[in-house]
């Protein structure tokens, strides 16, 4: 039996979606105010809606530990995909206590309970930075310079607690994915960018970084999961891409005209400021904050070496990809 946290999330839902496909037996939490809407729109996307109707959802909170007391105690393996993405730094708070307590429960019911393996979904933003042009890989150890978001240092303590589990004698293994594709809620996260594309945009910023498709982190994990490998991290990473050159392939599958003005640092930081005043005022979330203004501008090479070498693995072309899911998001317009 598998227990799985994220599962009303991206990941989280191909997740559970290949587990259906293998006849695999699992737990799927969800919190009583998730909504299973992305889970059940991710299923009929690929034209699964039946299978959907066959997830074990059990209802409680990764911070509820008798909770995960009672619904662990059955299981022999964990994917613990949960977690909080904000770069708004009225959200700090609350994204600790889901990323690094919420983890540190999970791992303090395992140990209890004696669970085989955890396969953790952390993040490159856990990855030291490299100066321009240099490849990014797993030996790269989280290095907090004053110019990392809350969110990566969040995922770097959980990460911690991860490690904490191997160290008293559990097996874990770690994927580090890079901006994740999918098809999900077109307004929140990296789908974001679909919409924000297909509505058209003027401006592009100088940054570099990984691209991966959501169904190659679903499947590594599980492939992980299943492994003989313990105590290992991997980045996930299909191609490095700038935003401009990314976002040009989602105009022109559009049929949208491409990004033409860049966005320098001056304009960016300029915007980022005026956001910020405008939420002061309007009590409403910022759409661009000082953390992800410099993050669209970091270049950022990663390797995938590791996990190529490791399970042979052969990652989906992220053209590939973006016409997948500009399809699926024109399709679900209608």
């Amino acid at each position: 039996m598998i227990f799985v946290t994220g599962g009303t999330g991206l990941v989280g839902s191909h997740i559970l979606m290949r587990l259906i496909l293998e006849n695999k037996k699992f737990k799927a939490l969800k919190r009583s105010t998730s909504s299973t809407n992305i889970c059940k729109k991710v299923f009929k996307f690929y034209n699964l809606s039946d299978k959907f109707l066959q997830i074990n959802w059990v209802e409680g909170d990764i911070n509820d530990i008798p909770f995960l007391e009672e619904e662990i105690k059955e299981c022999n393996f964990i994917i613990h995909a949960a977690a909080m993405v904000s770069f708004n730094p009225r959200d700090i708070s609350i994204m600790n206590k889901v990323n690094i307590e919420g983890t540190a429960n999970i791992v303090n019911v395992a140990l209890d309970n004696n669970i085989k393996k955890i396969a953790y979904i952390s993040s490159i933003a856990t990855l030291a930075r490299e100066k321009k042009s240099k490849i990014i890989n797993e030996s790269n150890y989280f290095e907090n310079t004053g110019k990392e978001s809350n969110y990566a240092i969040s995922k770097f303590y959980a990460e911690q607690e991860v490690w904490r589990a191997s160290a008293e004698g559990i097996d874990v293994v770690i994927v580090n994915p890079s901006v994740i594709l999918g098809p999900g809620d077109w307004s929140k996260g990296s789908s974001q960018m679909f919409k924000k594309s297909y509505n058209g945009l003027s401006f592009y910023t100088e940054g570099v970084t990984g691209f991966v498709d959501v169904l190659d982190v679903s499947n590594i994990t599980i492939d992980l999961l299943f492994s003989e490998i313990v105590n290992e991290r991997f980045i996930l990473s299909s191609e490095n891409l700038s935003y401009k050159h990314f976002f040009e392939k989602l105009a022109i599958e559009f049929g949208q005209p491409v990004p033409k003005f860049k966005a320098n640092k001056f304009l960016s930081d300029l915007v980022w400021r005026i956001e910020m005043i405008r939420c002061f005022f309007t009590k409403s979330n910022p759409l661009i904050t000082k953390e992800t203004s410099i993050s669209s501008r970091r270049q950022s090479y990663y390797s995938n070496e590791k996990i190529k070498n490791t399970l042979g693995y052969n990652f989906i072309k992220i053209n590939s990809s973006i016409k997948k899911y500009c399809k699926f998001f024109i399709d679900d317009l209608d």
